[in-house]
């Protein structure tokens, strides 16, 4: 016989903000918990790597010592997971790439293991490794999108457009704003070819609109595509309206299928004129302009910036032929980032066992 749901009876005043605050409270508990769980386990499995290099150097072992580790660790702790000779030598290479331990356990460590194994694996320098990681910890980014980030290259590209914002925006919000844009944008996961028309990228890039965000950045979010601009009775269509969250300001971004010409630049000054004067409020800040086009003369970019009042960047976009063909085909699908931004993503790795 099964069993009546218990009678409840209604809420009382007040009821529904104390449930919703408790479970906030929860939530946050459990998140500190877990942080605080792989903040040791980084911290156990660095302290095991900084112990093997030591001991090699020190009594002269071999190779085969991570074996019979190994071994002995699954042993001792048959339920633990991570203690396989491939992840002890991952340990190994952590502490050598890592030495100071001040920093892995106040800064590194909030970092899981996977997007540790990622930073040993995918970058050689830890200049490099430092930059990435900081991303992943300040955007929260699964480790599927660090490997991403990774293999674009986003640190070469991040800050490059040419901009005025120097001149034109007041430190240190300039700073963010050039750093906000690359050079060029990837959008190898449109399917594109070179010759795709403009309206054509507007089209898949709004289809993509979660991989187009992460290709823009931490910060964007999407208003509208074609947006209506009325000036004195004519109308006017922005190619694309975001808003930037940190810059706490509207920006345009408009598509050119070829080269940069100077005179691209005085549509988007009008476009950032009439978004001044139509849809920005009183809080938020200028309206950026992004110029995106197939190339530019850099040289050209930077004097057609020169006398510009407004804040504006030139940037270029690169369809298929961006990314080598190893890298095109690796890219996830729009499936797989959607499921990245909703989830940190399954201990899948050979090291689990």
């Amino acid at each position: 016989m099964s069993e009546h749901p218990p009678v409840l009876t209604p809420p009382p005043n007040g009821y529904s903000d104390w449930l919703a605050e408790l479970k906030g409270r929860i939530h946050t508990a459990q998140l500190r918990a877990a942080l605080a769980v792989n903040r040791e386990l980084v911290s156990l499995y660095w302290q095991i790597g900084h112990d093997i290099l030591e001991r090699q150097s020190r009594e002269g072992w071999g190779a085969k010592v991570i074996e019979r580790l190994a071994h002995d660790l699954r042993t001792a702790f048959p339920n633990m997971k991570g203690f396989s000779p491939r992840n002890l030598k991952y340990m190994r290479s952590f502490a050598q790439a890592w030495p100071d331990a001040e920093f892995v356990q106040a800064v590194l460590a909030q970092l899981p293991w996977y997007h540790q194994i990622a930073l040993l694996d995918k970058l050689p320098d830890s200049e490099a490794r430092r930059w990435y990681a900081a991303k992943a910890m300040k955007h929260n980014w699964s480790r599927n999108i660090l490997v991403m980030q990774i293999e674009t290259r986003a640190r070469e590209r991040s800050g490059q457009a040419v901009t005025n914002f120097d001149q034109r925006l007041p430190a240190p919000l300039s700073d963010l704003a050039r750093e906000s844009l690359k050079d060029p944008y990837r959008f190898d996961f449109l399917g594109l070819h070179d010759d795709a028309q403009e309206r054509a990228v507007e089209g898949a890039l709004v289809q993509h609109v979660t991989q187009f965000l992460l290709e823009l950045g931490a910060g964007f979010a999407f208003v509208g595509r074609q947006v209506l601009l009325d000036v004195g009775g004519d109308e006017f269509f922005i190619d694309l309206l975001f808003y930037h969250l940190k810059l706490r300001c509207y920006v345009v971004i408009e598509l050119k299928g070829g080269k940069f010409k100077p005179e691209h630049l005085g549509q988007l000054g009008f476009y950032l004129t009439a978004v001044d004067r139509q849809v920005k409020s009183d809080l938020d800040g200028p309206t950026i302009g992004l110029l995106l086009c197939k190339s530019k003369n850099k040289v050209v970019a930077e004097y057609a910036l020169g006398d510009k009042t407004q804040p504006m960047g030139i940037a270029e976009y690169k369809l298929r032929q961006s990314l080598p063909a190893d890298l095109q085909t690796g890219l996830p699908s729009i499936e797989q980032i959607e499921r990245e931004l909703g989830a940190l993503p399954d201990e899948q790795e050979g090291e689990q066992s």
